[in-house]
């Protein structure tokens, strides 16, 4: 993908600062040079250029980092060379602020990043004042985050258009413009349904009506929000676990693999991007995902239960 140029000029610059200013060894320099490529790379994916990302951006990254494999260490060691590239932004007057100031690293020694359980959902969840349209929103939001696994920048672009209550499916457009069919469970749909109650009465901008999730405003939502609001949501449901949007990601993922489903499915449902991810995914047909959520997600497993007790 082509890199914008003013991007260019900027990595070569933070260059030329690393190798005159710094004085920083043949290696050292490679190894800052290409942390830097990663993240510029995986920003013109999602159409933006370094000087235009946001925290909520790095923290995607961070997270697509686990998810293609890369290590702990090697994590901490790639995100340390991005905050180095952004403290020269700010120095050389790239931007007016730092977004990489609050990116946190992974622990060394933790194989997985944290997860919540169903039950610390449902105290999240629970937590939420329904008083407030905000609330119908927000207990949407975290429900569809933990029975979808999207990822934020998903969830925030997610159109009414694409949401298929009979077939009970999502069409996700992921990273590199991949589409992807994601089942959703019926309790996920029923939240959505007390949000649109309200967002129906909302005053809408023009060009924001296909959106799912919208502000007072009535502009779509952005990732900084819904990492702001979990946060919150998880203070007042007195969660202390370091929590994100991506936590409810892996959190769908866990609940899947400890449920039985096979990897290769939890994978495809991701919508991961390496090629064999990619492979596997276009030999599993849409039934065989909906039926591996079905089976193994918490959320309709509960469901089916309360269904056989009615009978």
């Amino acid at each position: 993908m082509p890199i914008n140029i003013d991007t260019k000029k900027a990595v070569e610059a933070y260059r030329r600062y690393l190798k005159l200013q710094r004085g920083v060894s043949a290696n050292t320099l490679e190894a800052y040079l290409l942390d830097v490529e990663k993240l510029v790379v995986w920003l013109a994916q999602e159409g933006k250029t370094p000087v235009e990302a946001e925290l909520g951006d790095l923290q995607d990254f961070a997270a697509g980092l686990h998810d293609i494999g890369i290590g702990p260490r090697s994590q901490c060691r790639i995100l340390s060379g991005v905050r180095s590239f952004y403290r020269f932004l700010l120095i050389d007057g790239y931007v007016e602020q730092d977004p990489s100031e609050l990116l946190e690293s992974p622990q060394l020694g933790e194989h997985l990043p944290e997860y919540l359980t169903p039950e610390e959902v449902d105290r999240l969840e629970d937590s939420i004042d329904l008083s407030t349209p905000e609330g119908h929103r927000n207990r949407a939001i975290i429900e569809v985050l933990f029975s979808c696994g999207l990822r934020v920048s998903e969830l925030v672009n997610l159109k009414l258009s694409e949401i298929f209550v009979k077939e009970q499916f999502l069409r996700i457009m992921g990273k590199g413009s991949k589409e992807r069919l994601v089942p959703i469970s019926e309790r996920a749909l029923g939240e959505l349904d007390n949000w649109f109650e309200w967002r129906s009465s909302m005053k809408i901008k023009p060009g924001e009506e296909d959106y799912v999730f919208l502000n007072r405003r009535g502009a779509h939502l952005t990732r900084t929000m819904i990492l702001i609001m979990i946060k919150r949501q998880a203070e007042a449901a007195g969660i202390r676990k370091v929590i994100s949007p991506h936590t409810l990601r892996h959190s769908y993922a866990t609940a899947l693999l400890e449920g039985g489903a096979d990897l290769r499915v939890i994978q495809a449902l991701l919508g991961h991007e390496s090629i064999g991810t990619t492979e596997i995914y276009t030999h599993l047909s849409r039934q065989a995902l909906r039926q591996a959520v079905l089976e193994h997600h918490p959320r309709n497993m509960s469901h089916s239960e309360e269904k056989g007790t009615q009978s």
